[in-house]
């Protein structure tokens, strides 16, 4: 006998975007608060979230990536600390009677650029540049506690664990201690390893604290209006051009969002003229992993770039204290070369460089630059690179609007930075021509200037993969697999989180009126150039390795500076090609713009 057909109930799928979005509305709606918000009260929002940097929140175990994460964009004194102060400067938090903060200790965390200061005790005073500083402290924190409190739980349950754990802080652990603990904690070898460097050699000693107590964090927001954020920016340009080569307010400018490392190294010449200096160094170093690709690419075992390799290991040669004079001629003969790298005190902790492309010595330039034609005629260029240290998010947006008010004709801007790819690999490189800002729900069609060809020419290890849809996001912390796989679904394969900050100040640059949130905003007719490249550092949907397993390291140059090296000769060809009377207009550029000849339909 047949049976009735069972009712179709709709499985639930894991949380996505709307999980996401709770959490968010859960801690904006807490922080309005004037007083101490407990760190606590968002547990429950940030579980249901699900976030894909933390896969093991709601496992007894601690989850050695998610540790790994938020150890690398906290500060070292996170152990001790009770109160985060959040404010966007020091005189907010003097208006709210703390006058001495400016005296507390300076802190730093080495993925991310903040102006920190603890007071020795247990307070934390963190100054945040845009919403997006937010987007990322909150779940950090809430997953700092949660992730202490499961290793304080563990050692409050095994006595002996904690002893061992106490004893090896104050003498120094014994053998077996290592394998004692990562047993107790579920952890790999490679996890602990992990976990020594991100705790900067006190693993023991941050264990110990943590035993000592639950951890029990509170945020208390002291100023964080719009306005704020816009004073802020405003300070770090007034001193950004004060320190500058004269007449930046009227100067043709290309502005580009990278690093301060790859330009001028392309573009100075400084390292390449100390290749034997630095290969001797390289030679005489500890670093097995330096040693063996040095051989492994003189050897041509490797296909890598040589070039790409010392500017790598000239970091490492440079900041070694016996180095100095070096360090010294490397600082003099940039600046020789019209180059400025100024580090701003005040507002946002980005950092700068002014390179003044009419004292460029084209003999001394990276080869790979050497074959792009006229370059002579560089000496009677007026123009100006200002390069900024890549912002966090809407912080892209809030600078991107200073500049655009305050600096001369903007011949070009180029955003080269980090993101992630959902089908391609680490190392890849992704233009994109379609962004989608998903905190605006407004979408953007550009004339991405860069396609395939420009940087794969470079590419040894990954691949170059134009014709790109972005999602720019709130956050990586702010992420799940149901989140992630709607992106999939929608078209997407890369998700960073300032493009579409850069591109609606860009929109506000150029067009009549603000976009209202949710529209398709074209800006394939601008008159000015703009180039997105991206490479990839990690593969959150396809369960590949995330930004909490590992970073990019050496063999992340690869991809920087291929993006870099598309980037400066654009930028050389731009300029040769402006002072030669034939610049190139957006028409008769669009055999060279991929999308132009590959259209991509939007539905919406």
């Amino acid at each position: 006998m047949l049976q009735p057909a069972a009712p179709a109930y709709p499985t639930p799928g894991p949380p996505g975007r709307e999980a996401v979005d709770t959490f968010v509305r859960s801690y904006q709606t807490l922080l309005r608060s004037t007083g101490e918000v407990r760190v606590a009260g968002l547990l429950e929002p940030y579980l249901a979230m699900a976030p894909s940097l933390h896969v093991r929140a709601r496992d007894p175990l601690p989850d050695a990536a998610a540790i790994t994460y938020v150890g690398l964009r906290l500060p070292p004194c996170m152990p001790n600390v009770r109160l985060v102060l959040l404010s966007t400067s020091l005189d907010n938090m003097a208006q709210r009677g703390l006058r001495d903060v400016a005296d507390w200790i300076p802190q730093t965390a080495p993925a991310r650029r903040r102006r920190q200061f603890y007071d020795g005790h247990d307070r934390l005073a963190v100054l945040v540049t845009s919403p997006s500083d937010l987007d990322d402290i909150i779940p950090s924190l809430v997953a700092y506690e949660l992730e202490s409190n499961k290793m304080h739980e563990l050692m409050a349950r095994d006595h002996a664990l904690r002893h061992m754990v106490e004893h090896a802080a104050e003498h120094g652990p014994a053998p077996g201690d290592q394998d004692r603990l990562r047993e107790a904690f579920g952890f790999s070898q490679a996890e602990i390893d992990r976990l020594g460097v991100v705790w900067q050699g006190r693993m023991w000693k941050v264990l110990a604290t943590l035993a000592e107590r639950r951890k029990k964090l509170a945020v208390r927001v002291l100023g964080g209006s719009w306005n704020d954020y816009e004073r802020a920016v405003e300070r770090w340009f007034e001193y950004v051009a004060d320190h500058s080569p004269p007449d930046l307010s009227r100067r043709p400018i290309y502005i580009v969002s990278s690093n301060m490392h790859s330009l001028v190294n392309l573009l100075s010449g400084s390292t390449l003229a100390r290749r034997d200096d630095i290969i001797d160094y390289i030679q005489s170093s500890d670093s097995d992993l330096l040693l063996a690709e040095y051989e492994a690419i003189t050897a041509e075992r490797v296909p890598s770039s040589l070039e790409n390799f010392l500017y790598y290991a000239a970091k490492k040669y440079l900041s070694d204290p016996r180095n100095q004079a070096a360090a010294t001629a490397f600082a003099a003969e940039e600046q020789a070369s019209g180059m400025t790298t100024i580090h701003v005190p005040l507002g946002p902790d980005v950092d700068s460089q002014v390179i003044e492309l009419g004292k460029l010595r084209p003999l001394r330039m990276d080869p790979r630059l050497a074959d792009l034609p006229g370059l002579d005629r560089l000496a009677d260029s007026d123009a100006i690179i200002l390069n900024i240290d890549y912002p966090l998010g809407q912080a892209g947006y809030f600078l991107q609007r200073a500049l655009a008010r305050n600096v001369g004709d903007l011949l070009g801007l180029y955003v080269m930075g980090k993101g992630a790819t959902l089908t391609g690999r680490v190392g890849d490189i992704l233009l994109c021509n379609i962004v989608s800002d998903e905190r605006s729900s407004t979408t953007y069609l550009l004339h991405n200037c860069f396609n395939a060809e420009d940087v794969e020419r470079y590419l040894v290890y990954g691949t170059a993969l134009d014709n790109q849809r972005a999602a720019s996001t709130r956050g990586t912390f702010l992420q799940n697999w149901g989140y992630l796989d709607a992106l999939h679904r929608a078209g997407h394969n890369l998700v960073e989180m300032e493009a579409g900050p850069y591109l609606e100040a860009f929109s506000e640059q150029i067009l009549p009126e603000r976009a209202a949130p949710g529209e398709v905003v074209n800006l394939v007719g601008s008159h000015i150039d703009v180039g997105f490249v991206h490479y990839a550092s990690d593969t959150p949907y396809t369960k590949g390795q995330t930004l909490g397993e590992r970073n990019l390291s050496y063999f992340g140059m690869d991809s920087t500076y291929a993006a870099a090296l598309a980037v400066a000769r654009r930028i050389l060809d731009r300029e040769v090609a402006r002072l030669s009377s034939a610049a190139i207009e957006p028409a008769a550029k669009a055999e060279h713009t991929s999308h132009a000849t590959q259209p991509v339909a939007l539905t919406r």
